[in-house]
């Protein structure tokens, strides 16, 4: 007997209802947040190149507040990347753990595409970078820097040029964000340690474990964790390990599936609380304290000038787009899995070329490798501004050339004529969906056909009548 012949995968198919859902909620806060960080980084930029406010800029990015007893007397700019950033950290935390125990991560054939497509995502920045480097006889340091994807920055310049990108795509970028985020903070906890205190650091792992067990004791209420959460932080931070690390690893504490009493787990009740506070105040005030750079044309042309700084815009540039495609490219090769039918691969190189948008995170490795020189880290802050730009740019005129086709897809997936609040193409294998579409018809046949009898009725009316219109005489002269 012949084996049973199987349905070919598709890559960047079609996404389930409920994951639609939760892709659009999530981006819909992301591309607000994304909106709020190129104004804050505009101000920033503003803000430290105009000469009368230049001083003002660094004497508040300077400024110095906290308790110094508990070794938190930090600077302004301090706060903002160590401190509010770790919000930010906790929301990527939980979207990792949503994403591994009931997103398309959980898959391991599903999650196979973002995480490869991810991973070489990073790979071929990083090694363009030291490629550039070392030809230039540059500091290898900051291989790290053009590895990370700004998902709220790309979702604002998707905003800004209203492309109706399918959802599969915007999952796709999402997805990939989600994975990038989880390798950054790897690499920060790892490359960008360089002294462990371990004392403050066994108080941190101790209170996370409270935080765990309190977590599966279902004790809720913020004022519990929240003050307990600043705990974790203070003494992740005293440990010497990156403070953010302490928002990841709340984060991925979180219980993200449902129970059979529940609607939504409480991962995604705290996900939808704090990610408009991540993207709405946590990274737009990391951008206005860390985008600061003095942008002038000479400032420019040393962007391409020096070995480091031309690494990271070819990183983010050609290395993001050549290492996302291919990753795609060669995972759907090996894994004889198909395109989905409604998409081209040039649309996942338009997608791979945005996600060469890499701020955030960019910025903060940036700080991170460069920390013992305040000249080349704001040199390599300018060349990820820069890159990303132009990212931004080559990615715009790509969706542009497919806009067309991406609204028709848009409106397809939108479409509800039945108006039950569930987009058409996800019932059509319903009958009830059809017998609702043939009564909706049939209801307009009848007045269809109501109009026509009314119609027909006037036209008799007119016709009987002496002299109407289409009579000889009635012709103007």
């Amino acid at each position: 007997m012949a084996a049973p012949r199987t349905t070919p995968r598709k890559v960047l198919g079609r996404l389930s209802l409920p994951e639609r859902t939760f892709v659009a909620d999530a981006l819909r806060t992301e591309t607000v947040g994304g909106v709020l960080l190129l104004l804050a980084t505009v101000a920033a930029l503003v803000w430290a190149n105009v000469p009368a406010l230049r001083d003002s800029y660094q004497s508040v990015s300077d400024f110095h507040l906290g308790p110094k007893a508990l070794g938190l007397d930090l600077s302004v700019a301090h706060w903002a990347a160590d401190g509010l950033l770790a919000v930010f950290f906790f929301v990527a935390g939980i979207e990792l753990k949503r994403e591994l125990v009931a997103g398309d991560l959980r898959d391991p054939r599903a999650a196979a595409l973002p995480v490869v497509a991810a991973l070489c995502g990073m790979a071929v920045p990083a090694l363009v970078y030291t490629l550039t480097s070392l030809t230039g006889g540059g500091s290898t340091g900051g291989w790290a820097v053009p590895t990370a994807t700004d998902i709220a920055f790309a979702l604002a310049v998707l905003a800004v040029i209203g492309t109706s990108l399918p959802s599969a795509l915007r999952a796709f970028l999402l997805t990939l964000a989600v994975v990038d985020d989880l390798f950054a903070i790897l690499i920060i906890a790892v490359f960008f340690t360089n002294t462990i205190d371990f004392a403050p650091l066994g108080g941190a792992v101790a209170a996370l474990v409270v935080f765990h067990l309190l977590l599966r004791a279902g004790v809720r209420g913020w004022y519990v964790y929240v003050p307990l959460g600043v705990v974790i932080w203070a003494l992740m931070y005293n440990s010497g390990v990156h403070a953010t690390i302490a928002g990841v690893a709340m984060g991925l504490m979180l219980r993200c599936t449902t129970r059979e009493d529940e609607e939504h787990s409480p991962g995604e009740r705290v996900e939808h609380l704090v990610r408009p506070l991540s993207a709405g105040l946590a990274v737009p005030m990391f951008a206005l304290f860390s985008a600061g750079v003095a942008v002038s044309g000479g400032a420019l042309a040393a962007v391409f000038g020096r070995p480091e700084t031309l690494g990271v815009v070819l990183g983010l540039v050609v290395g993001k787009t050549i290492g996302i495609f291919g990753g795609t490219w060669l995972t759907a090769r090996f894994t004889r899995a198909s395109l989905s039918d409604d998409l081209a691969w040039a649309d996942v190189f338009a997608v791979a070329s945005l996600a060469g948008i890499g701020f955030t995170v960019s910025l903060l490795i940036g700080e991170l490798a460069f920390a013992g020189d305040p000249a080349l880290t704001d040199e390599v802050k300018a060349a990820v501004l820069t890159g990303s730009v132009i990212a931004a740019t080559l990615a715009t005129v790509l969706l542009k050339l497919r806009n067309a086709k991406y609204r028709r897809l848009w409106e397809a997936e939108e479409r509800d004529e039945d108006l039950d609040g569930i987009p058409d193409v996800y019932e059509e294998d319903d009958p009830a969906y059809h017998l609702r579409m043939a009564a909706i018809h049939e209801a307009k046949a009848a007045e269809h056909r109501r109009i026509a009898e009314e119609k027909a009725a006037e036209r008799r009316g007119l016709a009987e009548v002496p002299g109407g219109a289409g009579e000889e005489g009635d012709r103007p002269a």
